[in-house]
């Protein structure tokens, strides 16, 4: 009785501790994949020594920040460098500004920033590549800008203008990775490269699956700038990222995606930036809903109004009804049945494609596809031949599985 007692305490003794260690295992597991994801920007330690001792370009805007706690409490990269003693010359401004306070397609002029003094030279406008005259006092360029993964946000123009004038005189470029939040997937029509413009500028599809500092890679290793011209480049990678990884801006990247919400939506809710269609904008549920005031009469209408990042909104100030996509699950492709749904409730004597939206599509494929009343599944199937074909270039060049 005795032998048989001590061994079922010894049973139950051994039984607690495979328990506690697979709860343990599991523990340290879950907060493994729960890390935080560190940006290029965060890691100071490993670019602070390449720009010591250097004249420094930086090309960013509100979202080059260095964040402190992962909430909202953050530094801008510039400031930060100043603090450092980094000698930076000039800072490069892109599309919606230094602040990010500009409309989409508002012209960006050059100018001081008030806070540090610094010269602001815009990248938007007439002068997208950086002349030779702005470079000719840089040792290194440093690019910092969160990027949304979305062919026609011209984020990623900036960067191969960048790196082909740095290119043209030598100057490296250091690229301090960010998270793509549409990194999950690859879809959408490929720009043909006769439809080649600022919305587009390589032949990638829509959403193309990459960080920005891959997407430099590929710039660099297809040799895609003028005359196949190579830049040098340095990216600081991201931690604890993976192309799966969920991950919502904490700042907003432009003035019309406030929120993940619209990020997601924002690959298939573009389009409508070519059409006559309202997008959200006048209202605080930009890329979240479109319509129109000749649209059927619904429950769900709206009345767009100036407002930040939107001086003059498609039908300011008239009642337009829609469809309200607030609530949409995150978006894992490119949705074209609501663009379809919108050109079949616009009436035939409205115009509803203008004069971009082949340059949004990167071909006129699209259009005529929509004119010939091919179903959304049906245009879906027509660019997966070329979608895959990407994913065979693409994979060469990701920092991150």
């Amino acid at each position: 009785m005795i032998s048989l007692k001590n061994t079922y305490f010894f049973l139950v003794r051994y039984l607690i501790a495979i328990i506690f260690i697979l709860n343990y295992s599991c523990t340290v597991a879950q907060n493994f994949n729960t890390k935080k994801i560190i940006t290029g920007a965060n890691q100071v330690e490993q670019y602070l020594p390449l720009l010591k001792g250097k004249k420094i370009a930086i090309v960013a805007n509100q979202t080059s920040v260095i964040f402190k706690d992962y909430k909202n409490n953050y530094t801008h990269l510039v400031d930060s460098l100043l603090s450092h003693q980094v000698e930076i010359v000039k800072v490069f401004a892109p599309e919606h500004g230094f602040r990010g306070k500009a409309d989409a397609g508002e012209h960006v002029s050059n100018d001081t920033d008030t806070k540090t003094g610094l010269p602001l030279i815009s990248l938007y406008g007439k002068n997208r590549k950086p002349q030779a005259k702005f470079l000719n006092d840089v040792d290194v360029v440093l690019f910092d800008i969160q990027d949304v993964g979305v062919r026609f946000y011209t984020y990623i123009s900036t960067m191969t203008h960048v790196m082909e004038a740095c290119a043209e005189l030598n100057i490296p470029v250091i690229i301090l990775d960010r998270p793509n939040p549409n990194g999950h997937y690859i879809d959408g029509p490929t720009l043909e490269m006769k439809h080649k413009s600022f919305l587009g500028m390589h032949p990638i599809p829509l959403v193309y699956g990459m960080t920005i500092g891959e997407y430099a890679k590929m710039v660099n290793g297809e040799k895609w700038m003028k005359d196949g011209i190579q830049c040098e480049i340095t990216v600081i990678p991201l931690q604890n990222y993976t192309h799966q990884s969920s991950y919502d801006l904490p700042l907003r990247p432009s003035p019309n995606l406030p929120n993940a919400q619209s990020i997601s939506l924002y690959p298939s809710l573009g389009f409508f930036e070519g059409t006559i269609i309202n997008a959200g904008r006048g209202t605080e549920f930009q890329f979240q809903r479109y319509g129109a005031p000749f649209f059927p009469k619904s429950e769900f209408q709206y009345t767009p109004q100036p407002n930040f990042g939107s001086k003059t909104p498609k039908f300011k100030g008239e009642l337009c009804y829609g469809v309200d996509l607030a609530s949409v699950p995150k978006m894992n492709q490119v949705n074209i049945a609501w663009l379809i749904d919108a050109y079949q409730k616009t009436p035939k004597d409205k115009t509803f494609f203008g004069k971009t939206f082949t340059a949004h599509a990167g071909t006129e494929k699209l259009k005529t596809q929509i004119e010939a009343g091919k179903t959304a599944q049906e245009i879906r199937v027509s660019w997966q031949k070329d979608v895959e074909k990407f994913k065979k270039i693409q994979c060469m060049y990701l920092i991150y599985k």
